[in-house]
């Protein structure tokens, strides 16, 4: 039985007495559970009495028995009739025996993880020019206060628990009923499934439809977020190129990469901003039935159309049509309500409704049921009136400055719809070093080349976005952006 320790060196140092240390019971506690941990208090070692202890300590003898009955409970120590004694631990503290073929030290990750990395570092939504952020301050905080006050109000006490896997009914149906009028979207509330923003949405189309190893088709340049959620799904990922009538899906794509999934924002594709053709969807969805593939449309903010009648969604056009739609409150309302929702069709819905319950657990209800209410009382249509007419302005002032302030070669892309555009920039001038150098004084553009998988001389610009920028703003941040624009060009050249 090894001696018993010196106590007095083993705790370090007096145990302290003011409150910001925490009780002497959870001092002692602690220091003497490091010690085992760390293994200067050896296996087998037996602590002394509980009386002795607290005479050395100048302690309550009840507070070194409390922290003894709780490493305890623990499994630190173990009483018996001679004491109480420090059981066998394989502490991770110390080293352990290496193990022929295994090396050790940290459990390795997914290697799957190597492939998802962020493209930009994050920045603060309120800093300027950063694309996908809607007017915060135009939001009607105060209208939005009162749905929730109704929601919390109004429910029973039942909705503090689990809620529909699938989303609040209520909310389903008025999400079914706004895409019906709003986005020609051809759907029961049955169908809709509410999701946490549609990062969550495509995350879930991943999951339930495709098999690791099979291939989903990406807009070049596109939507990093669906990048992720493909490699999360071990997808084998093509790219596909965008043009100026969208995505550019040739007869070879088909025979060389049949897909299982095809991600694609045919009503403003991001970031470069075109329409897929009438022509082009009706072709994809043809293309799609004849190879089994699904289409994931992601209606990216096409509330916000600027010049003329909204694009409707490919979902409703054919009936029965392969497509899944996305959409999200993101841009509509404000991005840390994190509401979306996937529309499914209607014989996939009931086949994956059990395994969808199983995957998901009903949360957020009470906001569930505000946006409900919000949509419902007119609140909703309103507001997206307000904001449509805001951002129409916002994108004219920032195209005039534009035109006015960048003293450098570009071409402007988009501007039809959304909360961003897109410039274009001769290869000469790095986009990334721009992007970079701008986060210095509070700007936040994203290069375009970042969007690419296999960026082409043509992906290199500036995606600009507008929503939460003042107009006022803009031109003396269009003359930081055209200084820095020409000070990497002279350093590249």
């Amino acid at each position: 039985m090894p001696n018993p320790p010196d106590f007095a060196a083993l705790l370090e140092s007096p145990l302290a007495k003011d409150r910001d240390a925490g009780s002497m019971q959870r001092q002692l506690h602690e220091r003497l559970k490091r010690a085992i941990l760390e293994g200067r208090l050896a296996p087998g070692s037996r602590l002394p009495g509980s009386r002795a202890l607290a005479e050395a300590l100048a302690i309550s003898r009840n507070t070194v028995t409390a922290a003894y009955e709780h490493l305890a409970a623990e499994g630190y120590v173990q009483p018996d009739r001679q004491g109480t004694r420090v059981t066998e631990l394989s502490s991770p503290a110390l080293p352990l025996p290496r193990r022929a073929g295994k090396p050790a030290g940290t459990p390795a990750t997914a290697r799957r993880l190597a492939t998802i990395k962020p493209a930009t570092p994050f920045t603060e939504p309120d800093a300027a020019l950063r694309p996908g952020v809607p007017a915060l301050s135009h939001f009607p905080a105060a209208a939005w206060r009162r749905a929730i006050d109704r929601a919390i109000r109004t429910a029973s006490p039942a909705t503090l628990g689990y809620g529909n896997p699938l989303g609040e009914p209520r909310l389903r149906a008025a999400i079914a009923r706004h895409l019906a009028i709003a986005r020609g979207v051809r759907c029961e509330p049955g169908q809709v499934v509410i999701a946490e923003g549609a990062q969550e949405a495509i995350s879930l189309c991943v999951r339930l439809l495709s098999n690791p190893g099979e291939t989903g088709w990406i807009e070049d340049p596109g939507y990093r977020g669906v990048k992720s959620a493909m490699r999360a799904g071990d997808m084998h990922m093509v790219p596909i190129r965008v043009d100026a009538e969208g995505l550019c899906a040739s007869a070879q794509d088909w025979r060389d990469h049949p897909p299982r999934l095809i991600y694609t924002t045919p009503s403003h594709q991001y970031p470069a901003g075109a329409v897929l053709s009438i022509a082009r969807r009706l072709a994809l969805i043809a293309e799609a039935r004849q190879h089994g593939a699904w289409i994931i449309e992601d209606d990216y903010d096409s509330e916000f159309r600027h010049t003329g009648e909204p694009i409707g969604a490919m979902q409703g056009l054919v009936a029965d049509a392969p497509v899944l739609y996305i959409g999200t409150f993101s841009k509509t309302m404000f991005p840390s309500l994190r509401l979306g929702f996937l529309v499914l069709p209607g014989e996939l819905a009931a086949g994956v409704q059990a395994p969808l319950e199983e995957m998901l657990r009903g949360g957020h209800r009470h906001e569930q049921l505000a946006m409900a209410d919000f949509i419902e009382s007119g609140q909703f249509g309103r507001h997206l009136g307000r904001m449509r007419r805001l951002y129409r302005d916002r994108q004219q002032a920032l195209r005039l400055a534009l035109t006015r302030h960048l003293k450098v070669p570009h071409e402007i892309d988009g501007g039809h719809c959304g909360l961003h555009l897109t410039v274009r920039l001769p290869p000469r001038f790095d986009d990334r070093r721009i992007a970079a150098e701008a986060l210095r004084h509070h700007l936040a553009p994203v290069a375009l080349s970042s969007f690419a998988v296999q960026p082409l001389p043509s992906d290199n610009g500036l995606v600009l976005g507008y929503g939460n920028t003042s107009a006022e703003l803009f031109e003396p941040q269009v003359k930081r952006l055209s200084q820095l624009a020409r000070a990497a060009e002279r350093s590249g050249a």
